[in-house]
């Protein structure tokens, strides 16, 4: 099972959901089985870390993101993975365009695919450290859910 997060610049929501759910697959020892990665539809931060709040935010609930780099999605993503998750109406509605004729990937809302209160994880970067903690909390519930879905689809 191969999985994708996506937002905007791949420094925020989409590695936070990226090294969440890639924690929650550890402690669940699935590791081998279930690929995880995050990307951007734009291409402002390529090749940089995650915001250094989003680390400090994920590294005080025991996530470790300082490995992480941002990238651009690429159609190529369309067959590579499964499921394409976002983290909003605005990413989803790129990806749709941007989704060729073949593309096997499952597409959607990250929270909305979960019934997660809301259906979009708000972007954090223009607000203050609550916001980081706000998109923890709400991707801790999706990658719980997802973690279920994962199980029974393997």
């Amino acid at each position: 099972m191969k999985v994708l997060f996506v937002c905007m610049g791949n420094i925020c929501r989409s590695p936070t959901a990226e090294g969440v759910f890639r924690h929650h697959v550890q402690l669940a020892g699935l590791q081998d089985r279930i690929q995880i990665d995050s990307a951007g539809t734009d291409d402002w931060h390529v090749g940089k870390s995650p915001d250094s709040r989003t680390r400090q935010a994920a590294r005080r609930r025991g996530y470790d993101l300082d490995t992480l780099r941002a990238r651009q999605v690429e159609v190529e993503d369309f067959r590579r993975f499964d499921l394409i998750l976002t983290m909003d109406h605005d990413n989803l509605a790129r990806l749709q365009v941007l989704r060729p004729a073949d593309a096997t990937a499952e597409l959607d809302l990250f929270l909305r695919r979960y019934g997660v209160a809301g259906d979009v994880v708000p972007d954090p970067y223009y607000g203050g450290a609550d916001g980081f903690e706000q998109v923890l909390d709400l991707i801790e519930q999706g990658s719980q859910a997802l973690l279920t879905e994962v199980r029974e689809r393997l």
